[in-house]
Order: structure tokens, then sequence, then C-alpha cells
């Protein structure tokens, strides 16, 4: 009898949770943090600082910036349902939109129209120790991948399952839950090309992001190049890669396995980095020479995270609150949905996560790590070519039969969760990713690809998403005490900012030493 092709959840896991008694709003926890580029309106990358009517990205919780000044990131709480989580993703929107004036959201992972690399400006945060420090970070970012790179966007879903459903599957300690967790982690970096196939969304480029010979692309109409399978760019070679980081396997086997790997990785100095220089006539060009900088530099497709405590360190958090929720960092934007990605999506990673929880997970190695890789990269280049193969560790097996098997695991978690929420949300969220498996032209990314068949290019099929996301948001607008409040929310994050400038006390250098001491 051949062996299945992928592991079924534990049933006795399944058992115990379908005999507890769960209150709905208090079972799966997720939230999101949206990238996004702002542009002028001929689809450049906008030059302007951070809107000041959108507050401080320093301090402002849900609006901020990532690697550029002109890259926004929009940021949630946490939500127990799906809807309200896009609720407030769309009402930061309708926020942000407001105040954009002639400047639009580029809606797609794939960046628009580039300037030299040069020209690309990093974040600003202000003259406090903590700004001073991120815009520092991303100096070095640029310094180390080059900015191109870092004006590449993604969707982090962070999700986390409430402690009541961990205490009846028997989880009732913070080593127990860290050790869940990390079985979680270790499962989705087996089976995370599934996310990439179904909703990667970027399968070609503006040619200002980096010409054939560069990229390995090929010419698609004018001034775009693709590969004619890809799912996901972002998540391949042209993407968050790092050579340098490849010299050191990230293991999940343990709290103290990874933390060796990371703590690793933030002590050995590079030679390229060490010529690069820290501080130079004056000017910091990147916080240190080490592999990487701090523990975010580590670029990976999930993380275990733990909420972090003013100037704490995350290693510090995990160690001493163990891991509380996972990052999950393989998401495209959707070009073809308003806030970039809908509630039925989420419901389907929710239950791809829960699966991951409950499946069996064998400890992780150097040998899966590099194969796990090799499949990573196949399904960004080739994923909706017929036929493609993946190598499970037991020979090669067919990605519509593997991505069907991993469909059927989680329909116990469909129902499960239907059962205590009521409604069929969980079994719809799963059903509508089916006919992607029969049908690759269903995907996001071929939706991108057949539009430029049409005669598109890249840049033109994106900015015309960005101007009808546009007038969808404009005929769909906070109310007037919706926007008073967001607005004072702004204020308050500028004052915020400028009472911190005003009260350090404390040497940039000291600081930074101080910051930058291993945990």
């Amino acid at each position: 009898m051949r062996e299945k092709l992928v592991p079924d959840p534990s049933g006795q896991a399944l058992d115990a949770l379908r005999k507890g008694r769960f209150d709905p709003a208090r079972l799966l926890y997720r939230g999101v943090e949206k990238e996004s580029l702002r542009v002028d309106p001929n689809g450049m990358l906008a030059h302007t600082p951070h809107p000041r009517a959108l507050g401080s990205a320093l301090m402002h919780p849900q609006i901020t910036t990532d690697f550029c000044e002109s890259q926004l990131e929009l940021i949630t709480g946490v939500h127990p349902d799906a809807d309200d989580c896009v609720q407030e993703l769309t009402d930061i929107h309708r926020f942000v939109w407001s105040q954009l004036k002639d400047e639009l959201i580029w809606p797609a992972s794939m960046p628009c129209k580039l300037p030299a690399a040069d020209q690309i400006p990093i974040g600003q945060y202000g003259t406090s120790n903590k700004g001073r420090t991120k815009t520092v970070y991303r100096r070095g970012l640029a310094n180390r991948y080059g900015p191109v790179m870092q004006t590449i966007s993604g969707i982090h879903y962070n999700f986390s399952v409430d402690d009541a459903a961990l205490a009846t599957l028997g989880i009732n300690s913070v080593d127990a839950r860290t050790a869940a967790y990390l079985a979680l982690i270790r499962n989705f970096r087996r089976y995370s090309w599934l996310l990439i196939y179904l909703f990667g969304a970027s399968p070609a480029i503006c040619r200002t992001f980096g010409s054939e010979k560069e990229t390995g692309l090929l010419p698609i109409g004018e001034g775009s190049l693709y590969l004619p399978f890809a799912t996901s760019l972002r998540m391949g070679p042209l993407g968050y890669t790092s050579d340098a980081q490849r010299q050191i396997h990230v293991s999940f086997n343990s709290l103290d396995d990874y933390a060796r790997s990371i703590r690793q990785a933030l002590s050995i100095r590079h030679p390229r980095y060490q010529e690069i220089g820290t501080l130079v006539n004056g000017e910091y060009r990147q916080l240190t020479d080490t592999l990487i900088q701090i523990e975010n530099e580590f670029y990976g497709t999930i993380r275990p995270k733990r909420p972090l405590q003013s100037g704490e360190r995350p290693l510090t958090a995990l160690f001493d609150r163990g891991v509380g929720y996972v990052e999950v960092r393989c998401l495209d934007l959707n070009p073809f949905i308003p806030t970039g990605i809908d509630a039925a999506q989420m419901r389907f990673i929710d239950l791809f996560l829960l699966y991951c929880l409950l499946a069996p997970s064998p400890e992780d190695s150097v040998e899966e790590a590099a194969r796990l890789h090799a499949n990573q990269v196949a399904v960004v280049q080739r994923g909706r070519k017929p036929g493609l193969t993946l190598d499970t560790g037991r020979g090669p097996e067919p990605l519509s039969q593997l991505a069907e098997a991993l469909l059927d695991a989680c329909e116990p978690m469909a129902d499960w969760l239907d059962s205590v929420k009521g409604g069929h949300a969980y079994a719809s969220a799963l059903e509508t990713q089916r006919p992607s498996l029969v049908d690759a032209e269903q995907t996001p990314s071929a939706q991108v690809l057949h539009r430029m068949r049409q005669g598109q290019s890249f840049f033109r099929v994106t900015m015309d998403e960005a101007h009808r996301i546009q007038t969808w948001f404009q005929q769909t607008p906070l109310s007037s005490t919706e926007a008073k409040e967001w607005s004072a929310r702004a204020v308050s994050s500028l004052n915020d900012q400028h009472e911190l400038e005003v009260s350090e006390t404390i040497a940039f250098a000291a600081h930074l030493a101080t910051y930058l001491r291993l945990p």
C-alpha cells in the first residue's frame, strides 16, 4: 500500500478539539501587516516624505513605513474574526487614501517604475535614538543587498491559537506552547509552496527592477519581463534572498536550536560587510558587520514571534515568555483586491496553519532545508507548469496531487471550525481553492499574465488596478467622525515622537552598544 502523500492531522488531537467547548469569539487570532509603495500620478516611486497627515512613521501603531520612505506599512490589531480584520485593514486604507492627494498606492508586490538605485529614499524616523536606529538599519540593508530589492512589498500574516484550544490539546505551559508553534513552523516550511502556488501574484516585473541579463527573465510586451509559469517572483532569487545567510542553517527543532542559529548569524563577521564599514567619517553605514544586523534581517517564509516590550530584543522576548504567535511572510499582495488580501484567503491560511500544527512534524535537518528551498524555487519559477513535480524526500511527486492531498487533509479542520463558529465559511474558503488545482489559470499569477497577454504591460495592469482601487475607496469613505478620530491619532503619534526626541539623554553610540548586546 502506497504511503500517503502528506500525513493526516493527529486523530487524537482532532477528537479532543471536537469534544471541547469553545467560545467562537476566542479560538483563532490573526493580524496583518501590509506593505505597499506610494507612487506619483505617472506610476513612478514617490519621492515625497511620509505624509505628515498620516502621523509619525516611528510612533503610529497602525501606519508606518518599511524599508523605503515611500513604502507604507499598514498594521491591524489582533482579531478573532477574519471579517473584522479585513474591516480594520479597509478602514486604515480609507484614511490613507484620503490623505494621499494625487498619489496612488501601488497594489502589486513587485515594484512600480523605479529611479536609479541611489535615488530610492530609505525610511526616515527622526532624531531619537530609536528613530536613528531604524534608519541606520535600513541604510545597512541598502548597502548589503541594494535598495531595489528592498522595494518589494508583501503581506505578513500573524497567527495564534487561543490558550483554551491549546489546553484541549494538552499544551498547558509556556514550553509546550513554544514546542507546538515550532512544530507548526517545521511543517509550514515543508508545505508553504502551496500558499505560493495558490496566492502568488507576482509573475512579472517592470524592467526598471532589473534587465533580462540581471534577472534571467524573458521579455513580454513593452517594458516587462516574466517567466511563463511563474507564481511569485518575490519569493525566489529576485526577492528577499541572501547568499550570506545561507551559510547558516536555521533550525526550528527547539527554541535553543533556533536561538543558537540566530545568535551565530548575529555574531559572525562577514568579509563583504566589513568592507562596507560601520561608522565611516562620522556616518553609520550599518548597525554591525555581522551576517545579520538584527534578528529581523533573517529572511524566511515564517518566524516565531512574541510581542516586544519597550527596547526588548526579539530573542529575549522568546526566551523570557516563549513563542506567542507565528508570522507568515510568503504572501503576495493580490492586486485585484482593494486591501491585498480578503477574509476567504485568511480563513484558508488559518486552515493550513492548523493543519501544520496538528500534523506530525519530524525534526528538520540541513539536508531537508536544501530540498525545501529547491521546491520553493521550483514553484516560484514554474509553479503553474503542467506536470511539475516536487521532491518529497521519497522521490518526485506531482504538485497537483500533493496540493490536493493537503486540501483534503485540511477538511477536518474546516468542519470543526464551522461547527464551532456556525455557518460554512471555512469549508467555502477551502473549496474556493480547489479549482486552481485542476486549472492553474484560476490563480492570481495567471490572471496577471492573462491581462498582460492581452497587450498590457505589467506596469499598465497594475496602474489600472491602482486607479480602480482608488475609485473604490473614494466611493466608500470614512464617516466624518471616523476621519476625525484617525486624524487625531496621527497628531497624537507626532506628539509622541516629539516628546521622545526632546527627552533623549543617552548618546546614540551608547544606545547602540546597549541595543546590539546579544541576548
